[in-house]
């Protein structure tokens, strides 16, 4: 007969039974929940949110989100203030944050975008990173063609010369003290007449106004700085504090760089924000989208 389809007494009011599709659909979508809730926690100066902030932010009831800040409650994954009733990251999210940071090796994390960035530009690509008041380059992958720019791993370059260089030096706290600035100037200055008597280190204020520049924008490039014939485009990589940890490059043959220059820098920054977001650097998480938070 017509009507509506009627459900077993014994099935209603019962959810599925365990191992049945809709307890695994629901089991999903709750951690997927209580992840965004703990992502919510990163994106908050105060370091402590309500109820109502988290649910008007996620748009979720708050009856779901109170339920499942209480089950993270249990596992030591957030507190709650006895006095406000706010929540905030517990001891068991320190120590997942910290066993996470342990692990990480820039190294490692960089070296498939070091081979994608070459494949798909077709130059080499450089990873460098800061040793004392030098850079050392630290891993490249060149392409497979006949004329190509190839550099020495392990040797300093002072802190000023170079697109790599200076897309490290502009983020470091050094670049917006003149003493520091000049310590390093003098330590580069020593390495230039080590590496090749040519080179001629800047000014202080023609430095400060170049990293002012680096930083507004957020790349370096150089033609022919630190060496002849050569062109480069490079960022920086942050870490979790927002720290410039590494730096990346697209280099190659002057004449041939100049012509693909911005394609190279999109490649570049790209490959930065992917690497700063495993770094745990918030903004290029949000850049990437590796995790949303607002509603």
């Amino acid at each position: 007969m017509g009507g509506e389809p009627r459900q077993d007494a014994g099935a209603r009011g019962r959810g599925a039974e365990p191992g049945e599709p809709g307890t695994a659909a629901q089991g999903v979508a709750t951690v997927t929940r209580a992840a965004d809730i703990l992502a919510c926690f990163c994106d908050t100066r105060r370091g402590d949110l309500g109820i109502t902030e988290i649910a008007d932010r996620l748009a979720m009831s708050k009856a779901s989100v109170h339920r499942i800040l209480s089950s993270l409650r249990s596992r030591g994954l957030v507190e709650r203030a006895p006095d406000t009733h706010r929540y905030s990251l517990g001891p068991l999210a320190m120590r997942l944050g910290l066993a996470y940071l342990d692990a990480l090796d820039v190294r490692t994390v960089a070296a498939p975008e070091l081979a994608g960035m070459s494949a798909s530009t077709g130059e080499t690509a450089t990873l460098s990173m800061r040793v004392g008041d030098a850079r050392v380059y630290v891993d490249q992958v060149t392409p497979d063609r006949e004329v190509i720019m190839s550099v020495t791993l392990g040797a300093p370059i002072p802190l000023y010369l170079g697109a790599s260089s200076k897309a490290l030096l502009a983020w470091m706290p050094e670049a917006e003290d003149p003493q520091a600035l000049t310590r390093i100037v003098r330590y580069g200055k020593v390495l230039a007449r080590v590496r090749a008597a040519g080179e001629v280190a800047p000014s202080l204020r023609a430095l400060t106004e170049d990293l002012v520049t680096i930083r507004g924008r957020g790349w370096a490039g150089s033609i022919g700085e630190r060496q002849p014939g050569a062109g480069s485009v490079a960022a920086p990589i942050f870490d979790h504090q927002g720290r410039p940890v590494a730096v990346f490059s697209v280099c190659g043959p002057a004449e041939r760089f100049t012509r693909v220059a911005d394609e190279c820098r999109g490649v570049v920054l790209d490959a930065c924000r992917r690497v700063s977001a495993r770094m745990g650097h918030l903004a290029s998480c949000e850049a990437v989208g590796l995790f949303v938070t607002r509603g």
